[in-house]
């Protein structure tokens, strides 16, 4: 039996639904024609930060004002304009390589938070040839007088901006941290998101005992972060007029597979590519064909969103997860051992 594993983001047609997803992988032209010949759908290339565009805006500045209160002259010995890039050029040079060489969409990533300048850089993106723009919003909620309503309109008001500069399908990667995830979806939505990334993984510090200072490493994922993606998506299929991506947690095929079921459009990696390499990506594909033949479904569209929480018979379940039973009905480790009869430790 042959399995379809087509499926549909941002308004693209994808040979299947993996996607490696913004990382280190993506900064090499070589590696990314491995992901390619892998059988990866598509690929989001690393992201472009809010910093390095206004850093090269002002050095920029700063070359172009060289020498103005001087003698005219002087003008002549302005250094070149590429000696004060710092990455935004050899970025747009990146989109227009890997376009040239992969046969596969390519999504460009900014990050940012701030409304600025900045943002018109999408456009620059566009025109390099990007398939899409994914919107990498991280930012920590940090200030105490900040109130929730005003963090949720300052990512409208950043999605308004970028989705003013392109014309080229939009979406917004964005973290679980408020108060209503469903809310500011649609919100996100009706400003111009065409697809959502859920969820975008904070790093969270740690503090060294031994040197007292903030610990900033970075810890790949693990399957264990999946649950939280997860749940989202089972709850917002169906529900908003948008594509919904997952990232975090996926690293094997039935991880993709409890994605899927659960509604998502596509199943993003990293971390899994990382641990594994390139080549990884066939080998969850090939999971997720073997795990369909043998219950019978033909295709990704046939089984995508079947157990979503419109669609399960216990609906709560995505909700508030059965909480009373669960909590109550927990059995310890240590609470079996002693009912077994082992030795206390």
């Amino acid at each position: 039996m042959t399995i379809d594993l087509r499926v549909r983001y941002l308004g693209l047609d994808l040979a299947n639904p993996i996607v490696p997803s913004a990382s280190p992988l993506g900064q090499r032209i070589d590696t990314l024609r491995r992901l390619q010949d892998a059988g990866a759908a598509a690929v989001v290339l690393p992201s472009l930060f809010e910093e390095q565009i206004e850093h090269d805006e002002v050095q920029i500045h700063g070359a172009l004002e060289m020498g103005a209160d001087s003698y005219a002259e002087a003008l002549s010995y302005l250094p070149g304009f590429e000696e004060y890039n710092t990455g935004t050029d050899a970025y747009l040079h990146h989109v227009e390589a890997t376009k040239k060489e992969l046969a596969i969409p390519v999504i460009a990533s900014l990050n940012g938070i701030s409304l600025g300048g900045w943002t018109s850089f999408a456009r620059r993106i566009q025109e390099a040839g990007a398939d899409a723009l994914e919107l990498n919003v991280y930012f920590i909620a940090a200030e105490p007088d900040e109130p929730g309503a005003a963090v949720e309109e300052r990512y409208v008001e950043l999605v308004r901006a970028v989705r003013a500069e392109i014309t080229i399908p939009l979406a917004v990667k964005i973290g679980p941290f408020f108060s209503s995830v469903g809310h500011v979806a649609h919100q996100l939505v009706d400003a111009g998101a065409d697809g959502l990334v859920l969820f975008n993984r904070f790093m969270q510090p740690d503090i060294d005992l031994e040197e007292l200072r903030v610990d900033p490493s970075l810890r790949l994922s693990t399957s264990d972060e999946l649950r939280l993606p997860l749940r989202w998506i089972a709850i917002l299929h169906g529900r908003i007029a948008a594509s919904l991506a997952s990232t975090t947690g996926v690293h094997s095929g039935a991880d993709a597979l409890k994605m899927l079921l659960a509604g998502a459009d596509v199943v993003m990696l990293a971390s899994a590519l990382l641990h594994e390499g390139p080549e990884h990506v066939g080998v969850v594909l090939r999971e997720i064909e073997t795990w369909m033949e043998e219950r019978g479904y033909e295709s990704i569209d046939q089984l995508r969103g079947s157990m979503s929480q419109a669609n399960i018979p216990n609906p709560v379940a995505f909700a508030r997860a059965n909480y009373a039973q669960l909590v109550t009905s927990f059995v310890s480790p240590y609470d079996w051992r002693m009912t077994a009869g082992e030795p206390k430790a």
